[in-house]
């Protein structure tokens, strides 16, 4: 069966609860004050701008399909890139942003005040395999991800599929198409803060998924959307 060519996974755009969250974690509050469910935050108006510039980018070329988490700030960050492009916008539930449970809208020092036992336990751990109640690891996240991946293979053979999910998603999918270790993701996620609507991507030669670009955002730059990153609020330990 021929191979899956290209793979990209583009962040969403800045959402107005990555600027709640952003404010909460600067001021050294414990709760982020966020009224809707995580599934139902908008972007912001920058959100939107970035959004505009993947759209941009991505008409030199245009993807065979989207696969899209049905989480609201992603799916609108793909009708602003590709909804008049006619590429076909498939929403799949295996895209949404890790769950968090019990640790949902607590900022670190949240975590630290309100749940100092869970705290010790993420703490030993670690990021891949720490499952708060109620939540997910990344491990949990990769389950899925390995299955939605094997369906992208089978249904576009030779085909260029662009993703468009949240920040673990980025991670998990460079581990899985790189064939990389527990100590080689954490490494790449100390160091690295995925941007919202970043272009990270994955060519085909011979039998391995190679890397293409990660994390890029000159896109955004060219169009003069200015790039922004956040820190995962929570402060995991990685």
């Amino acid at each position: 069966m021929e191979e899956l060519q290209w793979l990209a996974v583009i962040r969403h755009g800045q959402s107005t609860g990555n600027v709640t969250a952003q404010a909460a974690e600067a001021g050294g509050a414990e709760v982020i004050e966020i009224p809707e469910r995580d599934a139902d935050v908008p972007l912001s108006d920058l959100g939107r701008e970035q959004a505009r510039a993947v759209g941009e980018h991505l008409a030199e070329r245009p993807p065979d399909v989207a696969i899209v988490s049905p989480y609201l700030r992603t799916r609108q960050t793909a009708e602003l890139a590709l909804g008049d492009k006619g590429v076909p916008l498939v929403v799949d539930e295996r895209l949404r942003d890790r769950e968090l449970g019990i640790l949902d809208l607590l900022t670190g020092r949240g975590v630290q005040a309100r749940l100092p036992d869970e705290a010790r336990r993420r703490s030993r751990l670690g990021k891949f395999y720490y499952r708060p109640p109620g939540g997910e690891s990344w491990a949990d996240v990769l389950l899925r991800l390995r299955a939605l991946l094997r369906e992208v293979r089978e249904d576009h053979p030779g085909g260029r599929v662009v993703f468009f999910a949240h920040e673990a998603t980025v991670m998990l999918v460079r581990y899985l198409a790189e064939r990389l270790d527990e100590q080689a993701l954490m490494a790449i996620a100390h160091r690295t803060t995925i941007a919202n609507c970043s272009i990270s991507s994955w060519r085909r030669e011979g039998d391995l998924l190679v890397p293409e670009a990660f994390n890029a955002v000159e896109h955004l730059h060219r169009e003069g959307a200015p790039p922004t990153k956040q820190e995962d609020v929570n402060a995991e330990p990685v």
